[in-house]
Parts: structure tokens; sequence; C-alpha cells
């Protein structure tokens, strides 16, 4: 009897092993269906606001040329010239394709200053002969970059986007007045206690090709609201710094120019991105 039960027990056995894989193969076929190929990013239209920081301002020296008398005075590069380390801000707008290329319009405005001192062996105008002259040199200028940008993104891990990307465009450069101050300097002697008005003259503008390399990450606030933080080199061409004529009391005009040759700027960016429709 023994026998006869076993090989049912194991045809029992089998046929319920078999019904379950059956049920598994019919939820499996059954599941919904997960679809893998939608990512957090929403394509379309999209604004922008960004803030700036150039820790790091790397430039050629300015070069200058002064007349007097009707003939030049001093010409040459100044002996150090340093540029503040302007902050910047910007707003823009741009468009999302697909998940990995996006393309912006970007308007950044910004401010600084040049300090600058150059040498010159001859007298400071109406000082003692044997004498030298050095002048200090100052100037402020406002400035705005125009720049079309095309961005990778390298995929979403946890909500943080990686990016690279380039732009190119153009920097309007207005400086203001132009101021240098003369001090005679004698090392073995007297300079007669020649003293100088400073000389002002008027800054000039200029429109300057200049192009930009980004790279950076996105952190997904919302589907919509993106943390956009990254680093911007921008470099600059060069142009007009100051050009015309001042009258220096005892000595009749005197007239002046110079030239920067631009310069590069090494940035920390901030900003928001909103897409909108």
């Amino acid at each position: 009897m023994f026998r006869r039960i076993a090989p049912l027990g194991i045809a029992v056995f089998a046929g319920l092993i078999a019904t379950s894989a059956l049920a598994s193969d019919l939820d499996i076929i059954n599941a919904p269906e997960i679809d893998v190929s939608e990512s957090g990013v929403a394509e379309g239209w999209y604004i922008r606001g960004d803030l700036g920081y150039a820790g790091w301002v790397n430039h050629d020296k300015p070069d200058y040329r002064i007349e007097a008398f009707g003939s030049t005075f001093a010409e040459g590069d100044f002996d150090d010239a340093r540029f503040s380390k302007p902050v910047s801000y910007g707003v823009g707008m741009g468009y999302q394709f697909n998940n990995f290329l996006r393309a912006d319009l970007t308007t950044d405005f910004f401010s600084g200053s040049l300090r600058g001192g150059s040498d010159i062996d001859s007298p400071c105008i109406t000082a003692p002969a044997g004498t030298t002259c050095r002048l200090g040199q100052k100037a402020d200028y406002n400035a705005a970059h125009l720049l079309a940008n095309g961005y990778v993104d390298l995929g979403t891990y946890a909500g943080i986007t990686p990016y690279v990307g380039a732009g190119a465009g153009v920097t309007y450069m207005n400086w203001d007045s132009f101021r240098a101050k003369a001090n005679c300097e004698n090392g073995t002697g007297s300079c007669g206690g020649q003293t100088f008005e400073e000389l002002r003259v008027k800054g000039g503008d200029s429109w300057r090709f200049t192009y930009a390399l980004m790279a950076g990450a996105s952190v997904d606030l919302t589907n919509r609201v993106k943390l956009d933080l990254g680093y911007r080199f921008t470099d600059m061409a060069g142009g007009k710094m100051f050009s015309g004529s001042t009258e220096v009391p005892g000595v009749g005009t005197v007239s002046a120019r110079g030239r920067d040759d631009g310069f590069q700027k090494h940035e920390i960016r901030a900003g928001i991105r909103v897409t909108t429709w």
C-alpha cells in the first residue's frame, strides 16, 4: 500500500510545483510595465538668474602714451597693474531640448577697477633735471557680457546632473575717467618741493569678443526648479581704456591715451533655473 501512495504523493507534489510556476509566469506577464525612458528633466523653455565671484583675474599689462609740448612725454606698459576681483550678476533665457542638450542666452553685469604704476626715466613735467618720475594710475569700469551658450548634461544621478558647456559673444566695456598722479623722485637730491596736479582723462568704451568655458552640476529642487553650481572661465579681448586731453596748470594741454589687452576671469557661480513652459 505504501508503494502505491508514494507515487501518488510525488505526482501531487509535482502538480503543485507546476501550478505555482504557471501562476508566477502569469503574474510576470500581467505585471504593469515600468517605463524607464523618462527622467526628471523637464523639457522646454527656462529662465535663469546667476551670481558669480571672480576670485582669479589674469591680464596682460595695459599700455599708455602721454604727450605734452607737441611730443611724447612717456609711453610704455604699466610696470604693475592690478584688476579688482569683480562680483557679477546676470539673467538669461534658454531651452532644454532633451535629457542631454540645452542652450541659452545670458547677460551678466559686473564692475571693477584698475590700480597701476609706472616709472619714467625722464623728469616729471616742470620737475628739475636729473630727477625721475613715478606715475600712479587708477580707473574704474562697468561691463556687461552677452553670451550664447550650449551645454551637454551628462546624466542625472540621485537628482544631480553634471554638465559641461561653452559660450561665445561680446562684452561691452565702459571705462570711467582715467586718473594719473605724478610724483618726482630723486634718490640723491631734492625735487625742489615739486607737486603735480592729478591728470584726468576721459575713459573709453568698446565692444570686445568674448568666449567662455563652463563646468558644474545642477541639483533638482523640484522637477522644474534647479540649483546650478559651477565654474566659468571667461576670456575677453582688449580695447581702448582712455583717450583725450586735459589742461595742466602752468603747463598747458597734455593728451593721453591707453589700451588694455583684455583679461581672463575664473569665476565660481551659483544660480537658479526654472522651466516655464
